[in-house]
């Protein structure tokens, strides 16, 4: 598995939690707590698994409990990439009763939505651990929150694929058919991209793979084919360049997959429909 990536800099959460806690508050703040709550009262509090699965998201929780209140920390006993069991502590609080509820219901939704997607690449790549395939994710993320996402597959033990159209040049059918070829597209792609930028051509067959490799990509994307096809394409590339497999793969499908011999096995679910672990926060 990958190793656990550190917190994500304060330059990067910022955006991101400033916006989900002004979503929250709204014009006027939280009406139920300046109610309610006298600003002396002291809190302590735990944040809880209510289900098994992987932690991911600390970073932005905690940074949404500095934002509402600089004077607080989360105290964490399970870091981000920990397994977890129902009833395991994840965190712990301890200060103004108003500071804490009012970034309560933000960082549990960060710790839930990121501890969802860790949560299920760690099920692929438990899946696949008997083979040499490493799991990556796509750019299929939330809009603004692909920087979390693409972490919390890292804190599940799976790898990130590009992060945005800037990391590398990856041909897809579409590029292949407004320029007309294969030949065509690999061609003005190698012009471009200087010596530090990887270039990968998506195919679907394996006539396609053929004239792919006689432009020698970094790394050919085997997109929608069979597990069959996916082996005969295995032994063409040869070991000459990267083979990731794409295209619909679910939890059942990816150790066969996996065990074709390719390299990467890319994996939109793991961002795009993963569910929500349930964790919540208890008095003590």
């Amino acid at each position: 598995m990958s190793p656990v990536p550190p917190p994500l800099p304060a330059i990067i959460l910022d955006p991101i939690v400033r916006l989900a806690l002004a979503e929250d508050l709204g014009r006027a703040g939280d009406l139920t707590t300046d109610a309610t709550i006298s600003p002396e009262t002291k809190m302590s509090v735990v944040i809880a698994a209510r289900q098994p699965g992987v932690i991911a998201g600390l970073d932005a929780a905690a940074y949404a409990l500095h934002l509402i209140d600089p004077a607080m920390q989360l105290s964490i006993e399970k870091p981000d990439g920990s397994a977890i069991v129902p009833g395991d502590v994840i965190g712990r609080l301890d200060g103004t009763a108003r500071s804490i509820l009012t970034a309560e219901r933000t960082m549990l939704n960060f710790i839930g939505r990121l501890s969802g997607v860790a949560t299920l690449t760690r099920k692929f790549v438990e899946t696949v651990a008997h083979t040499d395939a490493h799991i990556v994710c796509t750019r299929k993320t939330t809009p603004g929150h692909r920087a979390l996402e693409k972490r919390a597959v890292r804190c599940g033990g799976g790898t990130a694929h590009r992060y945005g159209l800037d990391d590398a040049i990856l041909i897809k059918d579409n590029h292949i058919a407004a320029c007309g070829s294969i030949a065509e597209a690999m061609t003005r792609a190698k012009a471009y991209a200087g010596h530090l930028r990887m270039i990968e051509i998506e195919v679907d067959t394996l006539d396609q793979l053929e004239e792919a490799l006689k432009f020698t990509p970094h790394a050919v994307l085997l997109d929608n084919m069979d597990t069959d096809m996916l082996r005969r394409a295995v032994a063409m590339i040869g070991g000459r360049v990267t083979a990731e497999a794409s295209g619909g793969v679910n939890i059942s499908t990816v150790a066969a997959i996996a065990e074709t011999g390719v390299d990467f096995i890319s994996v939109g679910a793991l961002t795009h429909s993963a569910p929500n672990l349930d964790v919540g926060l208890d008095v003590v």
